[in-house]
């Protein structure tokens, strides 16, 4: 099953696929992007390409990995069930309680798809929200950018986690562990690069990160 032939699976949980912000250099960036992904060397596509912004490159960055997980997480649909997962873990030691600190100040425990449908409607919120996200030209940015998108990144990683750890053995039946182990790894080394998650976050997948890190 091609991640990308999404078939007959859960439509619902197939968001239509954010694009860049149209009125940055969003398109000009996300050609680069493209470009040095297609030469292969993630660690040079991670890069700031010389004379950019960084809030620039964060910003289009993030809907990028946005649209990857969701469509990595959304060929699990019909596994990471609300049965299968009554919980949000990444192994037996990792449970992610969700809050957004607005409709959802204390952190409540719900089910993996839950988790993952709140946050992927907060992260939704907050691509959409043009005082955090500009989308025309010269717009600033907000002081607390980077912060956002740390928290996006951080929660990002979580899905991840959660499918390393109770779906693995699924994405290789499917034939997509290349896949995502790619995706992961881009994934690792752009996080990396910009310092976007405290090493502590990253323990349910330490040993994975390391051995992507020093590659």
């Amino acid at each position: 099953m091609s991640l990308f032939g999404l078939g007959s699976r859960n439509q619902k949980t197939f968001r239509p696929k954010k694009n860049a912000p149209s009125g940055s250099k969003g398109a000009q960036l996300q050609k680069h992007i493209d470009a040095t992904l297609g030469s292969g060397n993630l660690r040079e596509a991670v890069r700031l390409p010389p004379g950019e912004d960084i809030n620039e490159w964060l910003a289009v960055n993030t809907v990028d990995f946005f649209n990857q997980v969701n469509i990595l997480y959304g060929t699990l649909t019909e596994f990471c069930t609300a049965a299968n997962c009554p919980t949000m873990t990444a192994g037996p030691k990792y449970e992610y309680r969700w809050a957004d600190g607005v409709t959802i100040k204390k952190p409540i425990e719900v089910s993996a798809p839950k988790y993952v449908e709140y946050l992927m409607d907060w992260i939704e919120a907050q691509l959409d929200d043009e005082l955090i996200f500009p989308q025309k030209l010269g717009a600033p940015f907000p002081p607390n950018f980077q912060d956002v998108v740390k928290t996006i990144f951080k929660r990002l990683f979580r899905v991840y986690a959660h499918i390393y750890h109770s779906h693995f053995q699924k994405i290789v039946s499917l034939k997509e562990e290349a896949h995502l182990n790619t995706c992961f790894k881009h994934f690792v080394l752009f996080t990396w690069e910009f310092r976007l998650i405290d090493k502590g976050e990253l323990a349910p997948l330490y040993d994975l990160v390391e051995s992507i890190l020093k590659l």
